[in-house]
């Protein structure tokens, strides 16, 4: 099987099948091909950390505004508007780039990678308008109607991303050798 990839086949063999390679990345240097992004052996461990604070930082989002406390909500929420944007940039840099990059050569899990982006470019532009639409719920309690509801279909769709992405994403991003 690693002499038909290396001698001839384009793909992988699992890729061929409909799944999703695990092969080390082709990446020479370190780097993925055609870019300077370089394999970083603790990212991974990084970004699960940054989910673990994002996951808490939500979760106390949620426990200060069940409490009544408008202006810890919002202090918080601005708190994970910071810790979200600073993840979705390493993310979208440092994991994505090199990903598509170093996976170009093999189609399926290129796709997934690049599917999976995009999908993250959506989520995160939907999270910012959430946050940017709560930012003075403080001085506006007319919008304390709708930020529940809203800030649970958020929470939801967070930790079925993040699950998705440590079970199906996170183990593509191998270091070449």
């Amino acid at each position: 099987m690693l002499f038909d990839f290396l001698f001839g086949k384009k793909h992988p063999p699992a890729a061929e099948s409909g799944r999703v390679s695990q092969q080390p990345m082709p990446a020479a240097g370190g780097q993925a091909p055609g870019t300077h992004i370089a394999y970083h052996p603790n990212l991974i461990d990084q970004l699960k950390t940054d989910h673990q604070k994002l996951l808490a930082t939500f979760g106390h989002v949620l426990t200060t505004f069940k409490a009544g406390d408008l202006a810890g909500t919002a202090k918080l929420l601005e708190e994970f508007r910071g810790d979200i944007q600073g993840h979705l940039l390493t993310e979208n840099v440092k994991l994505y780039i090199y990903l598509e990059h170093a996976l170009r050569q093999d189609e399926e899990s290129h796709r997934l990678v690049h599917g999976f982006r995009h999908e993250m470019d959506g989520i995160g532009k939907v999270v910012l308008a959430f946050l940017g639409k709560y930012r003075n719920i403080a001085s506006q309690p007319d919008l304390v109607v709708s930020f529940g509801p809203e800030l649970e279909q958020i929470g939801e769709a967070l930790v079925a991303r993040i699950k998705r992405e440590e079970d199906t994403l996170y183990p593509l991003y191998l270091p070449a050798y």
